[in-house]
C-alpha cells in the first residue's frame, strides 16, 4: 500500500495526485506562444487539464482561464500601478496553487512578471518549464541566477540561445519560434496582397502595436515617408497594425504631426500580406523583424526613445545592456544584417537615408535577402509547438506518443487558413 500523498499514476501518465499545468501569460504575443503549445498537448492529451492566466487564443486552444490577462500589456519598467496590479494577481495565483496542484508550471516571456509566480509554483512541488527565454544575453545577465533557481527548463525560440544558457548552467532547449512553425500561404497573400496599392516602390510601415511604442515610432516613420516621398513621388505606402484601435490610435496621432499623409492606406490584421506586398519595410525593431525576416524583404529598423533619454543611455547604456546588436535579425546572425537604428533619438532622415541606400544600392538589398535567407535556414526541423510539447511531457511523466518529426522550410509555401483583407480608406 502507497503512504498518504504518494502520488499515483493514471492512464495518461500523469500523477493523479499532481495533474494539470498552469500556464501564465502577461502580453499578447505571450498569449500566441503559449496557444501553439497548448493546442499540441491538447491533441494529445485531450482530458489533461490546462489552466491559465491568459488571453483569449490560450482559451481557444483548450486552456481554461481563471483569469484574462495581456490587454494591456505595458513594455519597459511599469508604473505603480502595474506593480500593485501584478503583487494582486500574485496574490490570487498563490491561493489558487494552494487549491491546485498542478504538475508544472509554464510561464511564459515576462520574466519580471513571472519569476515570482515561478517561486510560488516551485514552492509548492510544481516544476517550472519557461517557454520563451528570458532576454539574459542582452541585459541584466545578473539574473541568472535567478533564473537557475526558478527553473527547470528554459524552452528558447531563438537558435544560439540554448547554448548561451546550457554554457551558464541552465538547462535549456531550442524549440524554434512559432512564426516558423508553419509554412505561409503564399498564393492566398497574394491574392490579398494584389488589393493593396500599385506605386512604386512600395513601402511597409510598422509602427509597433503597444501604445508606447505606437506614440514613440509613429513620428519618425510619417517624417520618413514625406522625406521619401519628396525624391520618389511615386512611392506606396502601407501602414501594418494589429488591431482596430491601433488604427485608431495612429490616425488621432498624425492630426498632430503635420496630419494624415496622402496615399497612405492602413491594412489591420494582415502583416503578412502587407510584407508580401511590399518592396521593402520601414519597422519598429520587435519580433515584427522575423516576420519581415520570413518573407525575405529587406528592411530598416530602429526603436525610438525620447531625447531627454540620450544622455542617460550615453552614460549608462553599455552598462545595462551587454549586446552590440538589438534587432533580432542580427542577433540571431551574430552580425548587422539589417540596418538598426538602436535606440534613436531623432527624426526620420536616418530611416530616409537607410531606404535610400536600399533603392539605389540594389547589392545592398541584395545582400540583406541573402542574409535573411540564411536566418531562415535557421529555423528548419525545428516547430515550436511540437518540441514544447515533447518536453512537458518528459518532465512532468505524461506517458509520450510518437512526436511529429516532419521537417519543415521557412521558405517553403503551404495553405494554412487566410483571412480575408482590405485596405481601409487613405482618407483621416
Amino acid at each position: 500500500m502507497k503512504s498518504p500523498g504518494t502520488n499515483t499514476t493514471d492512464a495518461t501518465g500523469a500523477s493523479a495526485l499532481r495533474r494539470g499545468v498552469l500556464f501564465t501569460s502577461f502580453e499578447p504575443s505571450g498569449d500566441d506562444h503559449a496557444s501553439i503549445v497548448i493546442a499540441e498537448l491538447k491533441r494529445r492529451h485531450p482530458d489533461l487539464p490546462i489552466y491559465a492566466w491568459g488571453g483569449p487564443k490560450m482559451e481557444k486552444a483548450g486552456a481554461t482561464i481563471v483569469e484574462r490577462t495581456g490587454h494591456d500589456a505595458v513594455m519597459g519598467l511599469p508604473g505603480i500601478g502595474k506593480i500593485i496590479e501584478h503583487i494582486r494577481i500574485n496574490r490570487r495565483i498563490e491561493e489558487w496553487l494552494d487549491r491546485n496542484r498542478v504538475a508544472a508550471h509554464i510561464p511564459v516571456d515576462s520574466p519580471d512578471a513571472n519569476f515570482a509566480i515561478c517561486r510560488l509554483a516551485k514552492d509548492r512541488g510544481a516544476r517550472v518549464i519557461h517557454l520563451v527565454a528570458p532576454q539574459l544575453w542582452a541585459w541584466r545577465e545578473g539574473r541568472i541566477r535567478k533564473l537557475r533557481r526558478l527553473t527547470d527548463l528554459v524552452l528558447c525560440v531563438l537558435p544560439f540561445e540554448e547554448d548561451w544558457f546550457v554554457s551558464r548552467r541552465v538547462p535549456a532547449r531550442f524549440i524554434g519560434h512559432p512564426l516558423f512553425n508553419e509554412p505561409l500561404d503564399t498564393a492566398a497573400l497574394d491574392r490579398l496582397a494584389a488589393a493593396l496599392p500599385r506605386g512604386t516602390p512600395k513601402l511597409a510601415l510598422m509602427p509597433g502595436s503597444r501604445p508606447s511604442e505606437i506614440r514613440r515610432s509613429l513620428p519618425p516613420l510619417l517624417d520618413a515617408l514625406r522625406r521619401i516621398r519628396a525624391d520618389f513621388p511615386s512611392v506606396s505606402a502601407v501602414v501594418a497594425v494589429t488591431k482596430p484601435e491601433v488604427e485608431s490610435e495612429i490616425r488621432a496621432r498624425a492630426g498632430s504631426l503635420g496630419g494624415w499623409p496622402e496615399g497612405l492606406d492602413v491594412v489591420c490584421g494582415g502583416t503578412d500580406a502587407v510584407i508580401r506586398w511590399c518592396d521593402m519595410a520601414l519597422v519598429a525593431s520587435g519580433t515584427v523583424t522575423l516576420q519581415v525576416a520570413r518573407q525575405v524583404k529587406p528592411m530598416v529598423t530602429f526603436y525610438r526613445l525620447p531625447k531627454i533619454l540620450r544622455p542617460v543611455f550615453a552614460l549608462f547604456g553599455r552598462l545595462i545592456f551587454t549586446t552590440k546588436l538589438f534587432t533580432l535579425p542580427n542577433v540571431v546572425m551574430g552580425r548587422r544584417i539589417v540596418p538598426e537604428l538602436v535606440p534613436h533619438f531623432g527624426d526620420g532622415r536616418d530611416l530616409a537615408v537607410g531606404v535610400y541606400r536600399l533603392l539605389r544600392q540594389p547589392g545592398f538589398a541584395d545582400d540583406q535577402r541573402e542574409a535573411l535567407a540564411a536566418l531562415c535556414r535557421k529555423f528548419e526541423h525545428h516547430r515550436a509547438g511540437p518540441l514544447a510539447a515533447d518536453a512537458i511531457e518528459q518532465l512532468i511523466g505524461l506517458a509520450p506518443i510518437v512526436p511529429t518529426t516532419a521537417s519543415f522550410n521557412p521558405l517553403a509555401t503551404g495553405t494554412p487558413e487566410t483571412k480575408p483583407l482590405s485596405p481601409t480608406s487613405s482618407a483621416p
